[in-house]
């Protein structure tokens, strides 16, 4: 089960990696469901299948942070058998997936509060969490302009857009990637998702640095809005995913090759805020390059 749930994990590029986390820590279940003589023989395969589940996909800091936090919670609980460490595991797997569900709730929360009526709001892919934030805006009343990149090769922003154009109060504009330049002028912010900062870096979605770098020659605020699960104090390394090449052309390519990487990693310092469940952080605290 667990080889099989790496499997699928490491196939879940396009999902949200909170998604991928919740999944994973479900898939632990699994252990306690083979019996074992002793606590240590538990502890070492409980730990053996997490470290299996985060190198299924090292690019999801979430996924790293709770396979940890299950680990160490049991691990460093005073148990005598088997089943009490069973037991503590059901029970940090329903925590874990508690915290991180709700996390990127009240972190949407957080964030519709940027978002006042009649903002002109330019975001980037399929973000579940900035999609949450514009829905509490609309809900508390806004009226908001929301330009959505189409984010190529895979056009997830599309599905986005398609989501937004429900809501009566949202006007939302589709435009290509090399379009944002052109549009970032009339925003008001850029707000993107958040698939980890580490090393005082964002790393999300590809074509979010781009868009930093041009909103803040613009001087428009770059917010990017995610579960502080998402942020990494040490321990993890993100390791950046390549597509296939048939998503950027279905022709072969003849004499050159096709890059597709997943994400990029945009500096904090171009960010003006990071929102998280824990509230506002000033992106210089997450900036260890600068110290």
């Amino acid at each position: 089960m667990i080889d099989e749930t790496a499997e699928e994990i490491s196939e879940m590029q396009t999902h949200s990696s909170s998604v991928v986390a919740v999944k994973a820590a479900n898939a632990l279940r699994t252990v306690t469901e083979r019996e074992f003589p002793t606590v240590d023989e538990y502890l070492r395969a409980l730990d053996r299948n997490a470290s299996a589940l985060r190198r299924a996909n090292p690019s999801h800091a979430s996924l790293h942070n709770t396979q940890r936090q299950i680990v160490e919670t049991v691990g460093s609980a005073d148990v005598d058998t088997v089943e009490e460490a069973k037991a503590i595991t059901h029970e940090t797997i329903v925590a874990v997936i508690d915290s991180v569900e709700r996390g990127k709730e009240r972190a949407a929360r957080e964030a519709a509060g940027l978002l006042s009526d009649d903002s002109v709001v330019l975001t980037h892919d399929y973000s579940t969490t900035v999609l949450s934030a514009i829905e509490h805006a609309v809900d508390a009343g806004h009226e908001l302009t929301v330009y959505v990149t189409e984010s190529r090769p895979r056009f997830l922003g599309r599905k986005m857009a398609r989501t937004l154009a429900a809501y009566d109060t949202v006007e939302t504009k589709l435009i290509v990637d090399s379009a944002a330049g052109h549009y970032l002028a009339e925003c008001d912010r850029l707000v993107v998702g958040m698939t980890c900062i580490v090393d005082g870096h964002l790393y999300n979605r590809i074509g979010t640095y781009p868009l930093a770098v041009t909103a803040t020659d613009q001087d428009v605020p770059v917010t990017t809005v995610g579960s502080a699960a998402k942020l990494i104090d040490g321990g993890f390394r993100f390791k950046n995913e390549y597509r296939s090449a048939s998503e950027v052309m279905r022709e072969p390519a003849d004499g050159f090759s096709i890059e597709n990487p997943v994400y990029d990693a945009t500096p904090v310092r171009l960010l003006d805020a990071v929102v998280t469940d824990e509230g506002f952080i000033e992106p210089a605290e997450l900036d260890n390059t600068a110290q």
